[in-house]
């Protein structure tokens, strides 16, 4: 592949995290206002840490274990920044 393939392939794959981040927010979004609806909280630490696990056994590489806790904990923040500016 040259230089020019690859980097369009990786503006590929940056597009699809994007719409994927946006569509995450989306879901976040309704999940609050059903939390809200039925009076429990946001946030819930013990769904945290069972994702970041669930994420940690299904990831095959070449991610690390340590990459896979930074990228959820990143995502995680992100969206909640994102809720809370909506």
């Amino acid at each position: 592949m040259t230089v020019e393939e690859l980097r369009a392939a990786i503006t590929e794959l940056d597009l699809r995290i994007l719409e994927t981040i946006n569509a995450r927010i989306e879901t976040v979004e309704r999940l609050r206002q059903v939390k809200a609806d039925n009076g429990l909280p946001f946030v819930d630490p013990d769904r945290e840490r069972a994702l970041l696990e669930e994420l940690k056994q299904a990831n095959t590489g070449p991610l690390s274990e340590a990459g896979v806790e930074e990228l959820v904990t990143f995502v995680l923040g992100l969206v909640k920044r994102e809720l809370a500016g909506a």
